[in-house]
């Protein structure tokens, strides 16, 4: 499965917040707040779920399975289509066509709440100390 989920999400959650920050301040000094909405996913979905998760991972230590690799690929895949996604479908900086930025940021979205949903599942079935 996966060996360290923690650090793979630590690392994405890393990424993301780097992202989120550049973004805030390209808008701050521009002056255009084009980038709000994917400023802010990339900030919540990316950088404090994502730490949120890796911090889960390894506090409680959950037994690696099925479930565990299906919640951390579709956290990474989901937060990255998503993201990815918003911004090919609201900002259109390429001449691609609509239907694939809305299949890719749509696509991202339900591979988060898939996330979402594993994580439920795992808290339900992780024994506390």
């Amino acid at each position: 499965m996966i060996k360290n989920p923690s650090r793979l999400l630590l690392i994405l959650s890393g990424v993301f917040g780097l992202i989120g920050a550049i973004l805030g301040a390209h808008m701050a000094g521009s002056g255009s707040y084009a980038f709000r909405p994917v400023h802010a996913h990339s900030l919540v979905v990316g950088w404090l779920s994502l730490f949120c998760w890796a911090i889960f991972y390894k506090v409680f230590q959950p037994k690696s399975s099925f479930l565990t690799a299906l919640h951390v690929w579709s956290a990474a895949a989901g937060s990255i289509g998503l993201t990815l996604g918003m911004w090919l479908y609201m900002v259109q900086p390429f001449e691609l066509p609509q239907l694939l930025t809305l299949i890719l940021y749509i696509g991202g979205g339900v591979t988060l709440l898939i996330s979402f949903a594993c994580f439920f599942i795992l808290t339900l079935f992780t024994k506390t100390n």
